[in-house]
C-alpha cells in the first residue's frame, strides 16, 4: 500500500515546489533576443527564485489598450513600457497599484513625483538617417515637414505606439492650430505608418526610408554594438520631445510582492550596470537603462 501511495504524494507535492511565475507585459523590442529582455530575465530569476515570463506587444500604447481590454481578468503582474504621455490615461484606468519605490530614488529631466509609475529609462525622439545615403538631413521639424526635398519618412502609429504618440504631441507643440495642415504635408513624404518601433526601424535598416522616427541615442547603439558610425540623429532647431518610459505593477497581480521586487530590481540592481545608450540617474548615480535604442 505504501508503494502505491508514494507516487500520489509526489504528485500532490509538485505544485508546492513549482516556482512562482511573474508575468510582465512589455513591448517586443524589449523582450526580443537582441533586446535587454533575455539578460533581465536571467539576472532577475537568479535573484528571485521565480520564473519571469514576458508577454510582448507592438508598443506602449498597445500595452495599455490590452490591459484595459482584459481588465480585472488580466494575467499581467507588471507592465513595462508605458511612458510619460500615457500616465494620465493609465492612472484613470485604476488598473495599477502603488509601486512602493520612492520617487526620490530616480531623477529624470523635469523631475519625477509619482508613487505608482517607476521610470526605468528616458530618451529624446529624433529622426535617424544613414549618413552614407543622406548628406543633407533636415535641420528642423518644420524643414522635414515643409521642405521641398522628397524625403521618404517612416514613423509609428500614435494609436498603438509611444513614439508615434510622442510625434503627435511634438507636432502639436511646434504647429499648434496648424498641426492638421502640417500632417497633410508630412503625409506626402510618408512611406508607411507602423504599429510599433521595431517594425519602423527594421524597415529603415532595409532601406525603405531616408528617415525613421527613433531616438537621439540610436546611433550610439550602432557604434557600440555593430562598430558602425554611418547612422546619425537629425538635430532639430525646435528641440526634441522627451520620453520617460515607466513600469508599474497591476492592481490585480497575483504576485504583488514579487512585482514590487521586480520594479526595485529594474531601478536599483540591473539598470545601473547595463546599456549605456540612454541615461537615468539612480540615487544620484548615472545608470544605464534598457529599452529601445
Amino acid at each position: 500500500m505504501l508503494k502505491k501511495l508514494l507516487p500520489l504524494l509526489a504528485l500532490v507535492a509538485m505544485p508546492a515546489l513549482a516556482k512562482p511565475v511573474l508575468t510582465v507585459y512589455t513591448y517586443d523590442s524589449f523582450s526580443a533576443d537582441w533586446g535587454p529582455g533575455p539578460a533581465v530575465k536571467k539576472a532577475f530569476e537568479a535573484e528571485c527564485g521565480c520564473e519571469l515570463k514576458f508577454v510582448a506587444l507592438e508598443d506602449g500604447v498597445s500595452l495599455l489598450n490590452r490591459l484595459r481590454m482584459e481588465g480585472k481578468n488580466s494575467k499581467a503582474d507588471v507592465v513595462l513600457g508605458l511612458d510619460n504621455n500615457l500616465l494620465e490615461a493609465a492612472a484613470q484606468s485604476k488598473l495599477f497599484a502603488k509601486s512602493n519605490v520612492p520617487a526620490s530614488a530616480v531623477s529624470v529631466p523635469g523631475g519625477w513625483d509619482n508613487d505608482t509609475f517607476v521610470p526605468y529609462d528616458y530618451g529624446y525622439f529624433a529622426f535617424v538617417y544613414d549618413k552614407n545615403k543622406l548628406a543633407n538631413p533636415p535641420k528642423s521639424l518644420k524643414e522635414l515637414v515643409e521642405g521641398p526635398q522628397k524625403w521618404r519618412v517612416i514613423y509609428e502609429d500614435p494609436r498603438t505606439s509611444t513614439p508615434g504618440l510622442g510625434l503627435l504631441l511634438w507636432m502639436q507643440k511646434v504647429y499648434g492650430d496648424q498641426a492638421p495642415e502640417a500632417w497633410q504635408k508630412l503625409a506626402a513624404k510618408t512611406v508607411t505608418v507602423t504599429k510599433g518601433w521595431s517594425e519602423a526601424y527594421g524597415l529603415f535598416l532595409k532601406g525603405e526610408s531616408d528617415l525613421v522616427l527613433s531616438y537621439t541615442t540610436s546611433p550610439a547603439y550602432h557604434m557600440t554594438e555593430e562598430k558602425k558610425d554611418n547612422y546619425a540623429a537629425a538635430s532639430f532647431a525646435e528641440g526634441h520631445y522627451l520620453q520617460v518610459e515607466v513600469a508599474a505593477r497591476t492592481a490585480t497581480s497575483k504576485q504583488p510582492e514579487l512585482a514590487e521586487k521586480f520594479l526595485k530590481f529594474m531601478v536599483f540592481s540591473w539598470l545601473p550596470e547595463r546599456h549605456p545608450y540612454r541615461q537615468l540617474d539612480v540615487s544620484g548615480d548615472q545608470g544605464h537603462p534598457a529599452g529601445r535604442v
